[in-house]
């Protein structure tokens, strides 16, 4: 054989799966390097060429990628002689061989020849015993790339196959990032050793993968689609589906303004039921606001704005470039560094937008992008919040006590109603203030005091209601009486 490397991809497991151009290479071969002798084709295969195993490499190294690194290597070395190299692997050379990726760039690098001779991998034999159409959009994942992730970065309205599930361990790493898009009783299906006299499979739910004792380095797992569209993927198709000429004709009327109001609508009803601490309605009303979200990106795509995926990678590389103490080198001690370190990161990327934009400089260039359309309390909260992260803030609490004190005899000795008016304006921004060194959200704290006034008063007309009274004739002592058992009553319901 001519320098250079020929790799053979020795199937699935069954010797009755070798191609006829795999077994006419090994037979010609005076030598054979395995990436692993763990196969059953290699076990049954008779042959007068030396083989020789990389098995010892695991033993030598902490990690796969060291492991694939170090094999790539000596193939590499090998390739170099004048007889060159002819190294096999299991299934297809081509899928789920990290070692034969990390060959074919250093090959490349290196001008040397590398010739692939082609393996049925374990995607065919376990579609075979699955009864499974891979062109209905079946996934494929390898397990342990998988269970380096913290979420699935799959569809979970389509099939999903991952292979080389070689343990226990790797098992219980993949149940928990699988959690995060299907139920914990999700049916499940692990196939071992697919395409040999050995093959079997059996399906189990989601939260019993890692007690299973039967995995090993020749099982898969099959995971099929949820019961009920959930994906993104799938609203996208609805919202896209309403706005289509045969879709929906109020959905079709809509503009970018003409849904502002029912924006604002959708975030309140959040807020409400995170206040009401409604877990139902903090679900149904989250799916009404990415709606909204969903409806203002379609409307981009159909008068060719943006589309979807720029909105997801925009705020995606937003996220790992303010965040470099996680996807970087730097470091943090403390929430405190993360919000100033947040700050000057943002102020870095509107130099950048801006520069030699004087306008842009200083205090006004650190407020802008604070909505003019929240609430009063709101807005006051969060321009407090972007200056504290620059760390201009007061020293401590009685400070900010003092303040509040300052503002309340101002608005006690003011005059005029103008004056009363500005002085209340300094009392409120004090008090929000004073809320944000309690580590109270001022607007929820706000929210839940009117809820609870309007529950008492809601109860104190039941109560008028029962003894056939008016609320509007109820003397002083009535009342006073009244609102105190309406107090007791509304806030321990």
């Amino acid at each position: 054989m001519p320098k250079g490397i020929t790799i053979v991809g020795l199937g699935p497991g069954a010797p009755g799966l070798l191609t006829v151009e795999a077994q006419q290479v090994l037979q010609e071969a005076e030598e054979i390097y395995l990436r692993t002798r763990r196969h059953p084709t290699v076990e049954a295969l008779s042959l007068a060429a030396k083989i020789y195993s990389f098995d010892d490499v695991y033993e030598q190294c902490n990690t796969f990628e060291e492991v694939y690194a170090e094999i790539a290597s000596r193939v590499i070395d090998l390739g170099r002689r004048a007889e060159g190299v002819i190294y096999a692997v299991p299934g297809h050379p081509l899928v789920g061989e990290a070692s034969v990726q990390r060959i074919l760039v250093l090959a490349e690098q290196e001008g040397l020849p590398v010739r692939i001779v082609e393996g049925m991998s374990f995607v065919e034999p376990v579609c075979t015993c699955l009864r499974l159409d891979p062109l209905q959009g079946l996934q494929i994942a390898d397990a342990t790339a998988l269970a380096s992730s913290h979420y699935p970065m799959f569809n979970p309205d389509l099939p999903l196959l991952i292979g080389q599930l070689y343990s226990r361990d790797l098992a219980a790493e993949i149940k928990l990032v699988l959690m995060m898009a299907y139920p914990d009783d999700h049916p499940i299906t692990l196939v071992r050793a697919a395409g040999t006299a050995a093959e079997a499979s059996f399906t189990i739910p989601l939260y019993e993968l890692d007690r299973c004792a039967e995995i090993n380095h020749l099982t898969s797992l099959y995971v099929p689609p949820l019961s009920q569209p959930g994906s993104l993927a799938a609203f996208q198709e609805v919202v896209a589906h309403l706005r289509a000429p045969e879709g929906c004709p109020w959905d079709r009327e809509q503009t970018h303004r003409s849904l502002r109001p029912f924006l604002l609508e959708e975030a309140y009803e959040v807020l409400q039921a995170l206040d009401n601490e409604d877990l139902d309605s903090l679900k149904e009303e989250l799916g009404d606001l990415l709606l909204q979200i969903l409806l203002h990106t379609q409307i981009a795509i159909e008068q060719g704005e943006f589309q979807m995926a720029d909105v997801v990678s925009s705020v995606v590389a937003k996220l790992k470039r303010r965040h470099p103490h996680v996807f970087g080198q730097v470091h943090v001690s403390n929430a405190q560094e993360v919000l100033i370190n947040w700050e000057r990161i943002k102020s870095a990327e509107k130099a950048a937008q801006h520069q030699g934009e004087e306008e842009h400089r200083g205090v006004e260039g650190l407020l802008a992008g604070i909505s003019q359309d929240l609430p009063a309390l709101a807005r006051a909260q969060a321009l407090q919040r972007r200056v504290e992260r620059t760390g201009l803030d007061w020293p401590d609490v009685h400070h900010v006590w003092s303040k509040v004190e300052e503002e309340l005899t101002e608005l006690r000795t003011a005059r005029t109603e103008t004056a009363r008016e500005v002085e209340l304006g300094d009392v409120l921004f004090s008090l929000v203030s004073l809320a944000r060194w309690l580590h109270i959200d001022a607007e929820s704290a706000l929210r839940e005091a009117t809820a609870r006034f309007e529950r008492r008063f809601q109860e104190v007309e039941r109560k008028c209601a029962e003894h056939g009274q008016q609320i509007d004739h109820l003397e002083g002592s009535q009342w006073e009486e009244l609102w105190g058992e309406a107090k007791n009553a509304a806030d321990h319901c």
